[in-house]
Parts: C-alpha cells; sequence; structure tokens
C-alpha cells in the first residue's frame, strides 16, 4: 500500500509523463535550446518540471524543490525537500528514443525516504519508500539480480563526451571493465539505470559527473531491491558526491575494485 506522500509523488510524475507523452508524439516541433555540449532542453522539459512543482507544491507547500531545470524552492519546514528530474534522458526524448523518465525523490532530514521513477512510454512506474520495498508497477517487488561473477554480467555506465576530466576517468575505466564483463550497455538516463539494476535487467552500473537529481531517485530504489550502492573510493552511495558504483553486493564489490584500480 502507498503512503499518502508516496500516492502524491506518483499523481505529479504521471501526469507530466501525461505531457511528456503528448510531446514525445511531436518531437519534430519542440523547440530546442542549446544549455551545454551534448546537453539540451526542451519545452517539453520545462513543462514537465513545472507540472511536478505545481503538483507537489499544492500537497505539501512547506517542503523545499530542488528541480534539475532551475526551479527551486526553500521551504518552510526544514526538513523535506524533493529532488526533481522532469526529463532524465532529454538528448533521447529528442531524438525520438523512447528511453526517457520523470524521476522524483523525497528528502527527509538529509535521507531520501521515497522515490518515484516514471518512464510514460513503457507505461513502467518505479516506487521506493524506506523501509517498503520497491515496486514496479505497484505488483512487482524488485530484487536486484543474483549474478556472482562478473563475467557474466550486463553493466551500464553513462559515459559522456564532454571532455571533463570525470568524462576521460571513465573512458580508462570503461577499457578495464569492458574485457571483464559480458557486456556493456549505455541507457543515457541514469535513474533508468538505477531502476533497471534494482530490477535485475543490468547487474550493476557505475558513472561519474552525476547531480543529485540523477542519483537520488533512484537510490532509494537499489538499496530497497537489495543492492549496495558507494562512490568510487567505497564510501556508501551520496546524492551530492556525483559518483555512482551499484549492483549487487558481490557484483558491486567485484566492479568497485577494478573501478578504484584506475586512475
Amino acid at each position: 500500500m502507498r503512503s499518502a506522500l508516496l500516492n502524491i509523488m506518483v499523481q505529479a510524475a504521471t501526469k507530466a509523463g501525461r505531457s511528456l507523452s503528448k510531446d514525445f508524439g511531436e518531437v519534430e516541433n519542440l523547440q530546442v535550446s542549446v544549455k551545454g555540449p551534448a546537453d539540451f532542453v526542451s519545452n517539453a522539459d520545462k513543462r514537465a518540471e513545472q507540472i511536478v512543482f505545481e503538483e507537489l507544491q499544492k500537497a505539501r507547500p512547506t517542503y523545499a524543490f530542488l528541480g534539475e531545470e532551475g526551479t527551486e524552492a526553500k521551504g518552510t519546514d526544514g526538513q523535506h525537500r524533493w529532488i526533481v528530474d522532469p526529463l532524465d534522458g532529454t538528448t533521447n526524448f529528442l531524438h525520438g528514443i523512447p528511453m526517457f523518465a520523470v524521476a522524483i525523490a523525497l528528502e527527509r532530514n538529509q535521507e531520501i525516504v521515497a522515490s518515484v521513477i516514471y518512464n510514460p512510454v513503457m507505461d513502467e512506474l518505479y516506487t521506493a519508500e524506506k523501509g517498503g520495498g520497491a515496486w514496479l508497477n505497484d505488483r512487482k517487488r524488485l530484487r536486484v539480480g543474483g549474478r556472482k561473477h562478473l563475467a557474466d554480467t550486463v553493466i551500464v555506465t553513462g559515459i559522456n563526451s564532454r571532455g571533463r576530466a570525470s568524462d576521460l576517468l571513465q573512458l580508462r575505466q570503461l577499457a578495464h571493465v569492458t574485457p571483464a564483463v559480458a557486456g556493456i550497455r549505455r541507457t543515457g538516463s541514469a535513474s533508468t539505470d538505477l531502476a533497471w539494476v534494482a530490477a535485475g535487467r543490468f547487474d550493476g552500473y557505475w558513472e561519474a559527473g552525476l547531480a543529485p537529481w540523477d542519483v537520488a531517485p533512484g537510490l532509494l530504489l537499489l538499496k530497497e531491491a537489495g543492492g549496495v550502492i558507494s562512490d568510487f573510493s567505497g564510501t556508501p552511495g551520496a546524492i551530492w558526491n556525483g559518483e555512482v558504483v551499484a549492483g549487487n553486493e558481490s557484483i558491486q564489490g567485484q566492479l568497485l575494485k577494478i573501478i578504484k584500480s584506475v586512475q
């Protein structure tokens, strides 16, 4: 059973998802502006964030809000904050690739306690609450995959091409991880990557240069599905340092060992 808070989050995500679905069907008509190299924002992106903001503010006006597209509210209760990526996978969206999601996390006293990740094209709704498990479409309980040997795994990553130090480091890591696994994938949506590790579709995930809204929704899903998440040094996962290594306990440890060995 969903809590009242999770119901609010699901309602906001699905309403924004309906708007994105409509725009996705007319993607060639979207007006696109460039935010930076390989990083685009569309009218659909901004519209989805506004929908989420209005829905969440209406339900919990005292909560703070941090959105990927710049929407921010300080809030007054001092304990709660929404962390939102209204369109995680913008580049996919703009190219007609149906791999994107509305991602919402609720932070309470600096801990993520509820998450929603919704892909409207696939109609996949991932939800989690602290202590309540992780779920797909309210029916399927999520568990991370059970593989124990890195050589048997499919690992997902999010290597970018902007020339940042973290990008170059990941390219070096990729050269070491690739021969150690069965396959490497890149979806272009960090929240989807973490959700799919939680669902056992991917066995592990690593990436650097991430923002809080990239990590926060999937972090709780992964933990509630029995997964382990840390940064590149092995410190338990947080949303602020921009680094993620995730998987079941065995695979995460093996993947982390490779990541830590590359400088």
